[in-house]
């Protein structure tokens, strides 16, 4: 005798080799023998064979109308022996009886299965539900078929066109389109990257990296809400001051200008002047929920996008010409020491008489003509040689805290597009010009800031008055700078506190630090019953944890499409051989241009070595430069010495990471593979 039973849902036929009261002893054509439970026996036979049984039933159970199946079922459970004989005839025998029980299994949307070898009718409104999906689904299955082939040939279809950065970086994967895109890459056996650039789903480099930076950061697009700026309801007194920008001529959102008063006197005031949009941008209003939605401006070469409305920007920008509204600290100064007397926050409006621009003047104000060893011909050479030395005195009081000097031994570049006036669309000229750090005018500045910042830092805690603070422990590797509410010391600058309150149109944690300083500057001891932000209030932490993730996903981009463009320079200047330093493991930075990446052959190198390397090729969409050694430059003996990078890290040469996955394209699938 034999029998048919279920395993696990799967139906299994073999020899019976014993029974007992609750099971039975099978032996499978395989030779393998089972114990089963004679509750999952369904079928109990003397010929055909196992394997017959199951091949004819199989047929069988293909030529089963399901739609007849079911008028012929009765309304109640019923048995698949039951049906075999009312669909085949009274005597169908087991053949029969598998095929209607394979045919019953395999339709849930027309049996409901009521127990073993037990079966129920669907009501009719479901199976006409399931029949719907069913063909929904194949109709589907099609459509991804068609896509796949589509881009196999060459051709992008347009909903893949549509959804291509959602494919890519934030995908769902169980979307026609992604589907699509993987069938399509195994096909192939391409990368979906080269795959999707090949059927014209990607046509710019440019374009790509600047629509997934907008698709990531802004889904909702670039513009603003209709607004208008607030107006400042201070009677604010007018300073007795002259003051000055130092910017660069792109800069339209000018937060900050100097002033220096009473030089020859014996004692000089400086002034750090800061525009003021918080007297009239109030926490919750329009502004600032828009200026809360973005936290910073992002900067690019040729374009950026505003933290606020250009409107909202020109009403408090520190424009030359204009009384502006500022909130400023004078710090009283011993004319020959340098020593500081004293120091004062004021709201008040500030005379700028001018915007001094970088990019005209850097050549013009230099260390010899603010130190007097040549002329000075230029406005406010004066007070811009007093700065100067005011900066220095910073810098190494500063240095001493640090314990070590800052050195500024790689430059900063200026990327500038010649061929749109407008939003660059990546055809543009791109001409790189060195800037060095610390060159006079940034030293200036920079210093000037670090004053106001740490000074302002103080008074807030002082006064018991919260604020938004950047700490770093130590320069130990691997202490990060952190953003938090205490005043702690910020190991990296040399300063026993730090705020960020010297950009309020730019970013908003200044913003928000600056509308605590208000308060402190209008009530004074009692600031803390005042200002806006209470002591372990959770909407600093919001803040903090907001502009964290902005601010590195913009200054990610800043540096990615910097990379775009320079290697953009490379391409339009035909360049074939960087000169360059090794940094490790096959890395190298070039001297001349702001690029780290990988040149074969430098793997062994000490780190500082110089080095030539020859430019092999490069890929605009994954911004790998491939090279390879040309030469080494320095005595193999004594190679150069390896530069101080302050705790920086080492920018790595990786290529673009994308969310597809061609192992498996469904709702579980792994996260992330790497683009060829």
């Amino acid at each position: 005798m034999y029998a048919l039973f279920d395993d696990a849902g799967k139906f299994l036929a073999g020899r019976v080799m014993s029974e007992a009261d609750s099971s039975m002893q099978i032996e499978l054509d395989s030779g393998k023998r089972v114990k089963v439970k004679n509750a999952n026996v369904l079928l109990r036979f003397d010929k055909p064979q196992p394997a017959e049984l199951i091949a004819a039933a199989q047929a069988k159970a293909g030529e089963i109308d399901l739609d007849l199946a079911w008028e012929f079922a009765p309304e109640g459970e019923f048995g698949f022996a039951d049906l075999a004989r009312d669909y085949f005839s009274a005597s169908a025998g087991p053949e029969l009886q598998a095929a209607a029980l394979f045919r019953l299994f395999e339709a849930p949307h027309y049996f409901r299965r009521a127990g073993k070898g037990q079966f129920k009718k669907a009501p009719e409104e479901t199976i006409k539900a399931a029949l719907l999906a069913i063909e929904r689904k194949k109709q589907l299955a099609a459509q991804i078929e068609g896509w796949a082939a589509e881009l196999v040939s060459g051709q992008c279809p347009a909903p893949v066109r549509e959804q291509l950065y959602k494919i890519l970086f934030k995908p769902d994967k169980n979307a026609p389109e992604y589907k699509a895109v993987v069938d399509a890459a195994k096909q192939s056996q391409r990368a979906p990257l080269d795959l999707l650039k090949d059927a014209g789903a990607i046509t710019s480099p440019y374009q790509f990296h600047w629509r997934r930076f907008l698709f990531e950061q802004f889904p909702k697009g670039t513009g603003f809400p209709p607004l208008e700026a607030p107006a400042i309801a201070d009677e604010l007194p007018l300073a007795p001051v002259q003051a000055f920008s130092i910017d660069d001529s792109q800069t339209t959102e000018i937060d900050d200008a100097l002033s220096v008063t009473g030089l020859g006197s014996g004692e000089v005031v400086f002034g750090v002047h800061i525009a003021a949009p918080a007297l009239a941008v109030l926490p919750d209003s329009p502004v600032d929920k828009v200026a809360r939605e973005r936290l910073s401006t992002v900067y690019m070469p040729g374009w950026k996008l505003t933290m606020l409305p250009d409107a909202v920007v020109q009403a408090y920008t520190l424009d030359e010409g204009r009384d502006c509204p500022a909130v400023s600290l004078y710090v009283t100064l011993d004319e020959a020491t340098l020593a500081v007397k004293k120091s004062e926050t004021r709201l008040e409006r500030v005379p700028i008489a001018a915007n001094l621009r970088h990019d005209q003047l850097d050549e013009v104000i230099t260390e010899a003509t603010l130190s007097g060893e040549a002329v000075a011909d230029y406005p406010f050479a004066a007070e811009l040689a007093f700065c100067f030395s005011l900066a220095r005195q910073l810098k190494a009081a500063r240095e001493v805290v640090r314990g070590k000097p800052e050195n500024f031994n790689r430059p900063d570049y200026n990327f500038r597009l010649d061929g749109n006036s407008g939003e660059p669309d990546g055809s543009e000229t791109v001409r790189i010009s060195e800037r060095r750090r610390g060159a006079p005018l940034d030293l200036i500045v920079s210093e000037a800031m670090i004053l106001a910042n740490s000074t302002w830092g103080g008074w807030l805690a002082e006064l018991g008055v919260p604020g938004i603070y950047r700490s770093q422990a130590s320069l130990a590797p691997g202490v990060k700078v952190r953003m938090g509410t205490k005043a702690l010391p910020h190991a990296g600058m040399g300063v026993a506190q730090y705020t960020w309150a010297t950009s309020p149109l730019r970013r908003y944690v200044d913003l928000v630090n600056q509308w605590q300083i208000i308060a402190c500057a209008r009530h004074g001891r009692t600031a803390a019953l005042a200002a806006p932000f209470k002591p372990k209030d959770a909407t600093l932490f919001s803040v903090i944890s907001g502009f964290d993730g902005a601010y590195a996903a913009y200054n990610g981009f800043q540096s990615a499409i910097e990379r775009f463009w320079t290697l953009r320079w490379i391409e339009q200047q035909g360049v074939t051989e960087l000169d360059a330093a090794v940094l490790k493991d096959g890395l190298v930075r070039a001297d001349t241009l702001p690029l780290v990446f990988r040149a074969l052959g430098t793997e062994s190198f000490p780190r500082g070595t110089r080095v030539r390397v020859r430019v092999t090729g490069m890929d605009l969409l994954t911004l790998e430069l491939h090279a390879s050694l040309s030469a080494r430059l320095d005595d193999e003996a004594a190679p150069a010495e390896a530069e101080d990078s302050e705790g920086e890290d080492d920018a790595p040469a990786t290529g673009l990471t994308l969310a597809i996955n061609l192992d498996e394209a469904g709702e579980d699938a792994p996260p992330a593979a790497p683009a060829a």
